[in-house]
């Protein structure tokens, strides 16, 4: 039919510019919860497994955010509810084009075990020369790490961001994000198997960090003394640390009491007459963290006397090898985090210890999928092999062994264990604490 025009209603989808320039306009402050919603600030709506915040668009606007971004074309009005087509997304290349604007050195730290601690650390010796920011708490993922990046100002000179996953491909979408100058793979071990499918699965994923690095002719951090890192590092630019003296940063450990004490100095310098250097930090598995903080703080210029000053006064918290004493007890808390690498090391430490009345509080691991019978199983026999008597086991994964290892004993969960200890009051003993997140451990501290 000659004449006739069928008009079709193309919404207007927001470009990333034009969303840098809303985010100007509200100083840089971003709200994803309507239940902490920042003055000024611009919402985005983000979908959950089980919510969709665009129908909290309107709310957040009046509780006073000043924009929102939604991906749902029935509660845009594009005067100050906005449309993209993937909100998420939009907010990751928000976070991209930001980082590029400012142009910083970044270093991104990902690994199975010490994270935090490591990026903790890092940002404590390099906070000494530069203004700097690091991912707070565990914002290390797909919305943390856009977070993260979208909290960077003009005036910070470094960024340290931490990067999780639990399945391949995500270290590699989150350094697309952060487009990091520096790596750091703390360790590869057996954390997230059913989600990496495996352990050979976790080194996969974890070294996309690498493959990023060596593409963009970036640099990595390297515990040389670990023979899988090195093989993983092979053809990039590597600043080394550990044990020998032929490294750019090397060190030994000073075992004078539980908390990690150690020297370190440059490459063929003589550790004889360097200075000890005592940090808060419990377990000598610690050593090599701070070792590493240490070695990128030499990079970056830090006087050795800032990098010794930085980590003996940083003070652990969060739950992370964080020593407490209580009226009664000392309480080893690393309640944080547990798969089965770090488990192993903390008990391998709490035995080593010259301490009195020893006992274990231990929970659950996750995200084990096939490997959880054998993992936790591998763990009781260690408890077994290293003579421990006092044992309290949470979660069910654990007590699926009750038969064959009645000489623990076993609870459902921590309310349970919780209650326990409210009838049979411990006094004078040194207690470690450590299991997964999930497993809520923290409960029981008020009852030691």
């Amino acid at each position: 039919m000659e004449g006739l025009f069928i008009f079709i209603h193309m919404p207007k989808y927001l470009s990333t510019e034009e969303l840098y320039q809303l985010f100007i306009q509200c100083d840089h402050k971003i709200t994803t919860d309507t239940r902490k919603v920042i003055n000024d600030s611009i919402f985005f709506a983000l979908r959950g497994v089980n919510f969709d915040a665009n129908t909290f668009a309107t709310q957040a606007i009046e509780e006073g955010c000043k924009f929102a971004i939604v991906d749902n074309e029935q509660v845009s009005n594009n005067q100050t509810i906005f449309l993209v087509k993937d909100v998420l997304k939009s907010l990751q290349d928000l976070a991209t084009l930001h980082r590029k604007k400012l142009a910083i050195p970044i270093i991104a730290i990902t690994g199975s075990n010490a994270k935090t601690t490591h990026k903790e650390l890092i940002n404590a010796v390099l906070s000494k020369k530069f203004n700097t920011y690091a991912t707070i708490g565990n914002l290390n993922n797909h919305i943390g790490v856009p977070l993260t990046l979208l909290a960077l100002t003009s005036q910070h000179q470094l960024a340290i961001v931490e990067m999780g996953a639990n399945h391949q491909g995500e270290i590699e979408q989150l350094c697309e994000i952060a487009d990091p100058d520096f790596g750091l793979i703390t360790n590869i071990g057996n954390a997230h198997l059913e989600g990496f499918g495996g352990p050979e699965g976790v080194k996969k994923g974890k070294g996309e960090l690498y493959q990023f690095l060596k593409n963009k002719a970036g640099k990595v951090f390297v515990n040389a003394d670990d023979i899988v890192l090195m093989d993983m590092v092979k053809g990039l630019q590597v600043i080394t640390y550990g044990l020998n003296k032929m490294y750019d940063v090397y060190g030994i450990s000073v075992e004078q009491s539980e908390f990690v004490e150690f020297k370190w100095t440059q490459k063929n310098k003589d550790l004889q007459n360097q200075p000890i250097v005592k940090t808060h930090l419990f377990g000598h598995y610690n050593f090599i963290n701070a070792l590493c903080a240490a070695c990128v703080g030499n990079y970056f210029g830090i006087s050795e006397e800032n990098i010794n000053d930085a980590l003996s006064m940083y003070l652990p918290e969060m739950n992370r090898s964080q020593v407490k004493k209580t009226k009664d007890n000392t309480l080893i808390l690393d309640a944080y985090n547990a798969n089965p690498s770090s488990m192993r090391l903390a008990i391998e430490n709490f035995a080593n210890q010259d301490l009195k009345n020893k006992v274990l509080v231990l929970g659950d691991m996750f995200e084990l999928g096939d490997y959880s019978i054998e993992e936790h199983r591998k763990i009781l026999f260690q408890l077994v092999a290293l003579h421990f008597n006092h044992v309290y086991l949470v979660g069910e994964n654990f007590k699926k062994h009750t038969q064959d290892f009645n000489q623990f004993q076993f609870f459902n969960n921590s309310d349970d264990l919780a209650a326990y200890f409210s009838v049979h009051p411990m006094k004078n003993y040194t207690i470690l604490i450590k299991g997964s997140r999930g497993i809520k451990l923290e409960k029981i501290v008020g009852f030691l």
